[in-house]
């Protein structure tokens, strides 16, 4: 087992060194200063995160080696991190499993970013925190003159600011902690780029802010996962009730049936001998009969027609997520209306509590019929027996042997 804090005191070594003395002066702003702010940024984020202590530190090893491929430019730098990542692991005997992980954190956040699991998260947003930092103006005249080094060219205040404003409008942070700590900052730091290139672009940068403000309210009117869990939750009750309704209609519908085929080849032919249980055979089979209409009545689908309008879904008046609304509807225009439905959270949502509400009424029905076939199987099928019992011992065929008679 190697120990967590020496490995990461020696890949600290090795990245300074590299930093120091490998990366071209050229990278005023990618150097030791920037890497070792994203390495404290990702052991802040990763246990905000709840990371446990081999995940915090994957990532924090990562953060160490993400701009070493600088070394040898620009291009496709963070491959060139990751290799050589994987060597110097390799070389200390770290686990292989861990390793993928580390370099599956260094490639994610090559622009424009895209992690696939909380690990590359947490060291995406680290790599991009200084954009919520109070230092920004800062950092941004390193990058400033960086990238008039590497372009060979002076770029412009104006265009600069404008490169900025298109690279914040355009970005997101990944982790909830970015999202509720650093996204505000961000957003301070975007109305000071916009105040130094007022001016400029108005209406473009008006139109994206209608856009920003509009995603805000989209995100605002979003369900928690709570809610979501409640929706989940409900829908699989619901459908677990009605097949354990559909359950008991069969085994009324079966248990009667039986007893009817019992009663009508053995009983009935016998009505001739035993006139005196003609009475009683009548109830048992107007009992049975009348168990098995409300049995199936409760398990008897109901089918709506199975079409929609495109003004029925552009009104909301529709709802997808019942077969009985689109079976008949062509594939191509159910996916339309999914698309329309998907586009406004209060249409879905409010689809998903009709949906609800509707299997809450079809189970009223299912158990409410459910109760009348048990009630009348139960106390029909008692009432005929003591009519039986009472033909027999107190009715008996005028030729029956006397042990009928008390």
């Amino acid at each position: 087992m190697i120990d967590q804090n020496l490995i990461l005191e020696k890949v600290a070594l090795y990245a300074k060194d590299v930093l120091e003395n490998d990366i071209p002066s050229d990278f005023v702003y990618h150097d030791l200063y920037h890497t070792s702010r994203v390495v404290k940024a990702a052991e802040t984020i990763g246990k905000e995160s709840g990371l446990s202590d081999e995940d915090l530190e994957i990532v924090t090893i990562a953060a160490w080696f993400h701009d070493l491929g600088y070394k040898s430019g620009c291009i496709k730098h963070e491959k060139t991190s990751a290799e050589m990542a994987r060597q110097f692991l390799i070389k200390e005997g770290y686990p292989e499993k861990n390793i993928q992980k580390v370099e599956g954190c260094i490639l994610a956040t090559q622009m424009p970013q895209a992690p696939k699991n909380l690990l590359e998260e947490v060291l995406c947003d680290a790599d991009l925190h200084h954009l919520a930092c109070n230092d920004y103006s800062m950092i941004a005249e390193k990058m400033h003159t960086e990238v008039e080094k590497i372009k060979g060219h002076e770029i412009k205040m104006e265009d600069w600011n404008t490169m900025n404003f298109n690279f914040f409008k355009d970005h997101e942070y990944f982790t909830e902690y970015g999202k509720q700590h650093l996204e505000p900052i961000k957003k301070k730091n975007l109305k000071s780029i916009k105040k130094k290139n007022k001016g400029q672009n108005d209406n473009y940068i008006k139109k994206l802010e209608e856009k920003v403000e509009k995603l805000e309210r989209k995100a605002a009117q979003k369900p928690d996962r709570g809610i979501e869990t409640m929706f989940r939750t409900t829908s699989k009750n619901h459908l677990e009730l009605s097949a354990m309704a559909d359950n008991k209609a069969n085994i009324m519908i079966s248990v009667n049936t039986i007893i009817l085929s019992v009663v009508v080849s053995v009983l009935v032919r016998k009505l001739y001998e035993y006139p005196n249980l003609v009475i009683p055979t009548i109830m048992l089979v107007v009992v049975c009969l009348f168990t098995i209409v409300f049995a199936i009545l409760a398990t008897r689908p109901n089918v709506s027609s199975g079409v929609f309008t495109d003004e029925d879904v552009l009104n909301k008046k529709t709802n997808l997520l019942f077969f009985g609304n689109f079976h008949k509807m062509k594939l191509d225009r159910y996916q339309w209306g999914m698309r329309e439905m998907m586009k406004d959270s209060d249409y879905l949502y409010g689809s998903l509590t009709k949906d609800i509400y509707f299997l809450g009424v079809v189970l009223g029905k299912k158990y409410r019929l459910l109760r009348i076939a048990y009630t009348t199987f139960m106390i029909g099928f008692v009432l005929s027996i003591i009519a039986f019992l009472c033909a027999m011992m107190f009715f008996p065929p005028q030729d029956t042997p006397s042990f009928y008679t008390f």
